[in-house]
């Protein structure tokens, strides 16, 4: 969020300096702020009040009418209404933008009546206003958000007319699954206390400031005509951008003295807690959800899964002994009255922001449950990467000068069949290393082929991707890129890597009675007589990287895959 939110993050809750401290020097860099609004206004009026003393002086007869300072009175003139024409343009454009806004799921009050229960309890011992409502956010964070778009008019104290709305309390999916109630309410307590400087007139004045500010600089961007308006905002945003930095810093500090009287101890552990569920959190993305995403699926269960990826990671990690232990007590989801609903659309939401998928189910952009995970996901992922590398490897047999004394003999016009066989050839004869280098290229290039193709069916079709744009009439999507992907592309060699496992675990699917499966921290598994088959990894990278096929003959052999038959692609 930076400066331009209203922000009070789960990770800054440490180091306060103290209640009264914090909110002092809050304060201090909110009139910072002030000043900085109050110098531009100042700038702006300057002409405009030179040209009214002339204009005065004239009418008094104080300025003779030939003297040269009367003759200088139609510039000045002409000057300040320029300039208080520039002014109100730029002033037009920062109360009329409207400030992005995190994209998250709406949590309305009636489908989870306890967890706002939760919210209010919490604000009354904090002795703070409550938020306006609750959003969740794919994300492993926590924060206030002001959504209120009329945000320019000035913010009275009470009784004294209009208060400043509350903020939204946006909450990271991932914590109400991972979460016991108890935690979540620790974790909670240093963002609910936030809501204490958003009735403070100054620090509201200085936070709508800014973020107007920020606003007017995405309307003006890419447009001629906007092009003062956006360079006066960014100068104006230089100027307060360590005022308004130092601000939140303060508040974050005034926040957590604050919360330190509610649940100290269980803050604690929820902090441990906030960095296990990051961890697992990360690796079901980059893992298990992503696979799915690249070929139009998405796990309509991602906290879900969150549960069983920590679960996982507590059974193999030894430092994470004892979490497990923990699910005996009732989750933070329970709070909600429909959960399920809740996951799907929250899950939806986590592959539009990671991966820039729509933002609504359609043809080849489809939910999948867990349980179909191995067979819809896994199966279909190794087929597709099969077919892939089978396709690609003809292209680039038919691009090599010579065919190598090991080939296959085929009967002419007809293909070769798809065989494991066949790629361990290619990859360790004689023209092994050309191949490889050769097969590598044209994958990434297939891809990408595919990916544009993709896109602009998407586009042909209406879909809309992820977060790109923003302007006067708040967030624009467009488009399929992702706002926070989760990982670079791929290098050649990675690709080459996973199509050749995609191939072989096709083959031991046909021929050796292997089955897709599921590993919650790993993503894709072979499993082989019901046990997962990792050692598969090391005899690929053997292959592709040294051209040394043996170690994945050998494996070969061991699990029972015949390498000549022919592996089925759809």
């Amino acid at each position: 969020m930076g400066v331009i939110g209203l922000v009070t993050s789960t990770a800054g809750t440490a180091g306060a300096a103290g209640t009264e401290a914090g909110a002092h020097a809050a304060r201090t860099r909110a009139l910072a702020v002030l000043r900085v609004r109050s110098t531009a206004l100042a700038v702006a009026l300057l002409p405009a009040a030179v040209a009214v003393v002339l204009l005065a002086g004239s009418l008094t007869g104080r300025i003779p009418d030939g003297s040269a300072v009367a003759a200088a009175r139609p510039a000045v003139t002409a000057a300040a209404l320029v300039v208080l024409a520039l002014a109100a343009a730029v002033a037009a454009v920062v109360v009329r933008a409207r400030p992005a806004l995190s994209p998250t799921v709406p949590v309305p009050e009636e489908t989870a009546p306890d967890l706002y229960r939760l919210v209010r309890d919490l604000a009354d011992r904090l002795d703070v206003p409550p938020p306006s409502a609750i959003a969740l956010t794919p994300d492993c964070d926590s924060w206030l958000e002001d959504r209120a778009h009329r945000a320019h008019r000035p913010v009275r104290p009470a009784g004294h007319g209009r208060r400043a709305a509350a903020p939204v309390l946006v909450i990271g999916s991932p914590f109400l699954w991972w979460m016991r109630v108890a935690e979540l309410r620790a974790l909670l307590a240093p963002v609910v206390a936030g809501t204490g400087p958003s009735a403070q007139p100054d620090i509201a004045a200085a936070r709508r400031f800014v973020r107007g500010l920020d606003a007017a600089v995405a309307v003006a961007a890419g447009r001629p005509l906007l092009a003062f308006v956006g360079w006066t905002a960014r100068l104006l945003l230089r100027s307060c951008r360590d005022h308004a930095a130092e601000m939140e810093r303060g508040v974050a500090a005034a926040a957590s003295e604050r919360a330190q009287t509610v649940d100290y101890g269980l803050r604690i552990v929820a902090q441990e807690q906030v960095g296990l569920a990051y961890a697992g959190w990360d690796r079901l993305l980059n893992r298990v959800a992503l696979p799915a995403w690249r070929m139009g699926r998405w796990p309509s269960r991602l906290d879900a899964g969150v549960v069983s990826a920590l679960t996982e990671l507590s059974r193999r990690d030894r430092l994470a002994e004892g979490f497990a232990s923990r699910l005996g007590e009732r989750p933070a989801c329970d709070l909600l009255e429909e959960p399920g609903v809740i996951d799907e659309a929250a899950s939806l939401l986590a592959a539009r922001l990671f991966h820039g998928g729509p933002d609504r189910p359609g043809p080849g952009w489809t939910p999948v449950s867990w349980s179909q995970y191995p067979e819809e996901v896994v199966d279909r992922k190794w087929r597709l990467e099969a077919a892939r590398l089978h396709r690609v490897l003809e292209d680039v047999l038919d691009d090599l000068t010579a065919c190598p004394a090991d080939a296959v003999p085929v009967a002419d016009g007809t293909p070769a069949p798809p065989t494991v066989a066949r790629v361990l050839d290619r990859l360790t004869g004689p023209a092994g290393p050309g191949a490889g280098e050769r097969l590598g290229a044209r994958l990434s290039a297939e891809l990408a082929r595919e990916a544009g193709h993709r896109a602009a069916d998407a586009r042909a079709s209406g879909g809309r991707g992820a977060l790109v744009a923003r302007g006067a009439e708040g967030p624009r999507f467009d488009g399929l890129v992702p706002l926070f992907p989760l990982q670079p592309p791929r290098s050649d060699r990675e690709l080459l890597t996973d199509h050749v496992t995609a191939m072989i675990c096709c083959a031991a699917v046909d021929t050796a009675g292997a089955v897709p499966g599921l590993d919650w921290l790993d993503g894709p598994a072979l499993l082989v007589g019901g046990a997962r088959r990792a050692d598969l990894a090391r005899t690929v990278l053997s292959l592709v990287e040294d051209g040394d096929g043996e170690p994945l003959r050998a494996w070969l052999g061991e699990v029972g895959v015949r390498p000549e038959k022919p592996v089925r692609l759809g």
